[in-house]
């Protein structure tokens, strides 16, 4: 009985389906749906993600497996599908690159279920979640810390030439002394820092190091303004 399901009712057809048995198409389905929860999965990893999209990309190695299934070994068939594929457009608000890589692991699972590379297909997930977690975990790929400003207010009997560079360099990654300007009626000098911080978060200890050197007066620390030179 459930082996008719997978018989057409027009007679022969070029279609896997016709070749492929009710358990062996079962136990496709159920490898993808398993493989889908997993590239979810792999998804959701330290992502933001919705539900709906989530629960799609869960769906898709199941739906992209039934799709192969049918076109496999009918080349008019596969033409038309990838024609009808290639009008999809994603209609909401664009994804990101996570999203776009998300949905073609997804697709790959499906495509390798749907020729029956169960093995295969749970092999590549494996690798692609190994490999995502790493370079998720690793710095690799990790944008520097954004340039910063730092002005110095200290005393004019105060030989500053070298006085902050040990403290600079455990806290930045580049350090670069932009400008020396008197004030106060040339009774305070002002030095002027850009640099790269090595680590987010440090500001505040920079600054209360900074204090002790200068003898506790003004410090400003910020972002460089908009139109001037960065390290």
């Amino acid at each position: 009985m459930l082996e008719s399901t997978f018989s057409s009712v027009f007679g022969t057809t070029e279609s896997l389906v016709g070749a492929v048995s009710a358990a062996d198409f079962l136990l496709c389905c159920a490898a993808s749906i398993v493989l889908g929860a997993a590239c979810a999965a792999v998804y959701m990893f330290r992502h933001a993600y919705t539900k709906n999209f989530v629960v799609t990309l869960a769906l898709l190695p199941l739906i992209v497996q039934m799709v192969i299934t049918l076109v496999n070994g009918n080349l008019g068939a596969g033409i038309a599908v990838m024609g009808v594929f290639n009008l999809v457009r994603f209609r909401s608000i664009p994804g990101s690159a996570k999203d776009i890589g998300s949905v073609f692991l997804a697709m790959a699972v499906g495509l390798a279920t749907g020729m029956g590379f169960l093995g295969l297909a749970v092999v590549f997930t494996l690798v692609v979640a190994a490999v995502n977690l790493l370079f998720v975990l690793s710095p690799f790929g990790r944008p520097r810390e954004p340039g910063k400003m730092l002005r110095i207010t200290i005393p004019e009997d105060l030989e500053y030439d070298g006085v902050f560079d040990a403290v600079l360099q455990r806290y930045a990654a580049e350090v670069e002394l932009t400008e020396v300007t008197t004030t106060n009626m040339g009774s305070l000098f002002q030095l002027t820092y850009q640099l790269r911080l090595r680590a987010p978060g440090v500001e505040k200890a920079l600054i209360d190091e900074i204090r002790c050197l200068n003898g506790n007066l003004k410090i400003t620390l910020g972002m460089v303004p908009q139109g001037r030179e960065t390290l």
